[in-house]
């Protein structure tokens, strides 16, 4: 038995260096921080073909909050108020996004139907430790999907709890697509969303927004570990002057909700 035992622990730190092996190589590169975002910092601090040459997949938005961003496959698409979705010019820029090369390190089939609380559950429980980021690429076919998005703000800009009281929110049946998202660790609060934090564009590119809920019959769920974190902050007067200690867990926690 202890040898059995033994047997099994071993091969557990195996895959647990294999990991970690593969997440050394694997960084997510972040634009502002999520405290910013809610306080209203909106404008631009970099360019998309300046974000794309850090990452291939992940989420954020636009100048003025102007709709919901999704990177896949090297492509950075726009998802507006009206749901409809867009590959946007090079030269868009962006106030808060996170990207990364995403390699996985790990795949596997989900079989529903599963709410998106109890397929964070399933992810959860594959997870080698909570410590690290994920990026998560989900494909598969949704019974049901609600998402979101908001219009272009004009300056001077009201802060994201405000905002969101205007969103449009885009309910979806029998949709396939992918889920593009990031699960970031617990400490990470005020530069990122702690936890789950996941964008949908619809399998033709031409719809999506933020993941509000859902339900999911099936698919493949692509996990890479994020071992470094780069964090770019914008240089600007609004940044500069901004109290970004004022937002608290609870006002990201309910805009992202």
């Amino acid at each position: 038995m202890r040898r059995m035992r033994h047997i099994a622990i071993s091969w557990l730190l195996v895959c647990l260096c294999c990991v970690y092996a593969s997440a050394a190589e694997q960084a997510l590169y972040q634009i502002s921080t999520i405290n910013a975002l809610m306080q209203g910092i909106y404008d631009g601090a970099t360019t998309i073909e300046s974000l794309l040459a850090h990452g291939d997949f992940g989420i954020g938005t636009f100048t003025g909050l102007d709709g919901e961003m999704v990177v896949l496959d090297g492509k950075c698409y726009q998802i507006r108020a009206d749901s409809l979705a867009g590959e946007v010019a090079e030269t868009t820029a962006t106030p808060f996004a996170a990207v990364t090369s995403f390699t996985e390190d790990m795949t596997f089939p989900v079989t529903g139907p599963l709410s998106l609380e109890e397929l964070e559950q399933v992810i959860d429980a594959r997870l080698p430790t909570r410590n690290m980021f994920y990026a998560l690429k989900i494909v598969g076919e949704f019974d049901a999907l609600s998402a979101r998005s908001v219009p272009r703000q004009p300056p001077p800009y009201a802060p994201l709890t405000e905002v969101v009281k205007g969103q449009s929110v885009f309910e979806m049946r029998g949709v396939q697509g992918t889920l593009v998202g990031l699960r970031c660790p617990e400490f990470i609060a005020g530069i990122n969303v702690p936890g789950y934090h996941m964008h949908f564009l619809r399998a033709d590119k031409q719809a999506g927004g933020h993941v509000l809920g859902g339900t999911m019959k099936s698919g493949t769920v692509s996990i890479a570990v994020l071992s470094t974190f780069t964090l770019v902050l914008p240089q600007d007067p609004a940044f500069a002057t901004a109290d970004l200690t004022s937002t608290t867990p609870a006002e990201v926690e309910a805009v992202e909700d």
